[in-house]
């Protein structure tokens, strides 16, 4: 998470996570709470007054044209936009080696890998992990399997699109330990998030658990997209045509136990961001989660 020189998530100067190039100072503590922050009343006056959605046409433009957006981002940033997440074992102890003995091993579904921001860090930790990764731009991929540390034999990457692609053509059904949802389900029309999940659900083993981190509500990044960017309740589109959802968590738990899945943690994650060169100060809301797939056979 960070100030950077370019926001990805409004065009303005914050993006979701750290870039490469970020010129950011994190305030501690992070604060973690379960309802949603409380706007000013300038804030909450602007998103009242912000009624006006992207014409259908547009939108449906938008949709149609969604991989070749995020294959474009790809190509602008290659694999320099984002810092390697090494903070997802401190924040996810799932993704900690946890194999009881040589033979075991954990098996791991990122599903949104990006260039291997996140799978890289974890296959240098744990030489017993294997990986399944898949993304919706084929570039991005691409970049996953230019990587040095890329083995096939510990990591099969390949194109998916979540919503449509099922991933049980790559993916033995219900044999994946733990998936990872990192800033990816925001990307997805509301409307086909169910068939995301949906998917994902399929391939993880029962008792499996989904990770999850990602916008939520009155993030700095929502409050600062300007009128003629909004697509939907919480859901804007930026100047390169790529898409923000912005969760509440009731919403993202109703999503998920829609799926299948049962609650273990929903929570909001707030954190104060500083730029020291721009003089900005902001509030960054993201939720971090966590979603089982019953252990139990499920009725029908």
């Amino acid at each position: 998470m960070a100030v950077s020189k370019q926001d990805h998530a409004a065009n303005v100067v914050v993006t979701g996570e750290e870039p490469q190039e970020g010129l950011s100072c994190l305030v501690p503590p992070v604060h973690r709470q379960t309802t949603a922050r409380s706007l000013t009343s300038e804030e909450n006056e602007k998103l009242c007054g912000d009624q006006t959605l992207v014409s259908d046409f547009k939108q449906m433009k938008l949709e149609k044209e969604a991989q070749k957006n995020w294959d474009l981002f790809y190509k602008r940033n290659t694999t320099n936009f984002f810092k390697d997440r090494h903070w997802t074992t401190r924040e996810f102890e799932e993704l900690k080696a946890c194999h009881k003995c040589e033979a075991q091993r954990l098996v791991l579904l990122e599903a949104g890998c990006g260039v291997g921001n996140c799978i890289f860090p974890l296959l240098e930790e744990d030489p017993s992990l294997f990986v399944y990764a898949c993304d919706f731009s084929p570039r991005a991929v691409e970049f996953v399997k230019q990587h040095n540390l890329y083995c096939p034999e510990r990591c099969t990457v390949f194109q998916c699109d979540l919503t449509k692609d099922d991933l049980q053509v790559h993916i033995p059904e219900a044999s994946v330990d733990v998936a990872t949802l990192i800033f990816v389900l925001s990307a997805v029309h509301p409307d086909r998030m169910h068939q995301a999940l949906c998917n994902i659900f399929r391939v993880l083993k029962p008792g499996g658990i989904i990770l999850f981190r990602d916008y939520g509500l009155y993030d700095h990044a929502m409050m600062r997209f300007k009128a003629g960017n909004k697509l939907g309740e919480n859901f804007y589109v930026r100047q390169d045509g790529t898409r923000a959802y912005f969760f509440s968590k009731e919403c993202l738990a109703d999503l998920f136990n829609g799926a299948g899945f049962e609650n273990v943690t929903n929570d909001y994650v707030l954190r104060e961001t500083v730029n020291k060169k721009e003089g900005l100060c902001v509030t960054r809301v993201f939720l971090q989660s966590k979603f089982r797939r019953p252990a139990w056979p499920q009725s029908s």
